[in-house]
């Protein structure tokens, strides 16, 4: 007699459901994880952006206009600053320096961008509180200058306590209080000096960033170079000694980021340029130095060009790859020798 219809199933078989429901839970993760990380790249697509310019005698004069109030001699400069400032915050995407998350955190072409433009936003405010604003090297400060400068100095990454965005933002509304008080015909506790002397210790502060940059930018494919840091002094003396030749080279992972430095640096500077040369343009045209003035905006303009590559190249100087950072540094290398003999010009009786 056959007794197999008696057994029990075999235990190995049996499917309570538990396995499904794994597999279920498995592809609503895994699902999205994937929509997470789509919509993080049309963030980063949307976010990946530099500026366009504008026009510092239009945007100056329609501030004018909203606060009801004269164009004041450094009424230019003063309201150009402020809109780089605003920029730097409310691009599109915001302040981005110093993000935690994705896509902020993956990102580094737009940071260095800003690095870059805030590099001559803390220049320029020192010159606006130890030169612009005052008549001789013993005259008072202005205080919200003076608070300012120190605001926009604050650590360009922090996140929380205090935030960046909040510092820069004080630092702005203390422009804006200067501004108010610039051009209040009834107040001169704020001003402006159109001085040569004052134009060439801005300058004096572009030349040696640009100069810099130039130097990082060219390091792009190495170069053995000679050590000329005592050249022209017999009685000159350095704390450690240095080897007479080395070879500089920019790492590679760096190259894109001074690249972008650069932009967001040369960005800022052609409008802080434009503006200055409206402010300063009496003293300009007593040396006959504004052509000269111009033809630094003309070299650094090629700077804002659209990079067509998805990726800062970095071939040989004649190879068959471009090499950007070169063709970058050619810009800043020939406005930094312009800048040089414009200090020059201005210098002059």
């Amino acid at each position: 007699m056959n007794l197999k219809f008696w057994q029990k199933s075999d235990p190995v078989y049996m499917d309570d459901g538990t396995s499904g429901v794994s597999r279920k839970v498995g592809r609503i993760a895994g699902g999205g994880i994937a929509g997470y990380l789509l919509i993080c790249v049309i963030f980063a697509w949307w976010w990946d952006y530099e500026p366009g310019q504008f026009d510092v005698r239009e945007n100056a004069a329609n501030t004018a206009a909203e606060e009801g109030v004269n164009q004041v001699t450094g009424y230019t400069s003063t309201t150009t600053f402020i809109t780089i400032a605003e920029t730097l915050l409310e691009k599109r995407g915001g302040y981005l320096s110093n993000d935690l998350f994705p896509p902020g955190i993956w990102m580094d072409n737009v940071p260095e961008w800003e690095f870059g433009v805030l590099t001559l936003m803390r220049d320029t405010a020192r010159i606006y509180r130890n030169d612009f604003s005052r008549s001789q090297s013993q005259s008072a400060e202005d205080p919200d200058l003076s608070e300012a400068e120190g605001k926009f100095f604050f650590d360009n990454s922090s996140w929380a306590l205090p935030q960046t965005e909040d510092e820069y933002r004080d630092g702005i509304v203390h422009f804006h209080r200067y501004l108010g008080r610039l051009a209040d015909s009834s107040a001169t506790d704020a001003q402006f000096y159109a001085r040569a002397d004052n134009l060439q210790q801005w300058l004096a502060a572009v030349e040696t960033r640009l100069g810099s940059m130039s130097q990082r930018l060219s390091a792009s494919v190495g170069k053995r170079q000679l050590n000329t840091d005592l050249a022209g002094d017999a009685a000159a003396a350095q704390a450690t000694e240095a080897p007479r030749d080395q070879v500089v080279k920019t790492p590679w992972l760096q190259l894109d980021n001074v690249f972008y430095e650069t932009r967001g640096y040369t960005w800022a500077l052609i409008h802080m340029l434009r503006a200055l040369e409206l402010d300063f343009g009496d003293v300009l045209d007593k040396k006959n130095a504004r052509v000269s003035l111009q033809q630094i905006i003309r070299e650094l303009e090629p700077s804002q060009a659209t990079l067509w590559s998805p990726m800062v190249l970095n071939g040989d100087g004649l190879g068959l790859l471009p090499n950007h950072s070169l063709v970058m540094a050619s810009y800043i290398a020939r406005a930094n020798a312009a800048i040089i003999d414009l200090r020059a010009l201005l210098a002059q009786g």
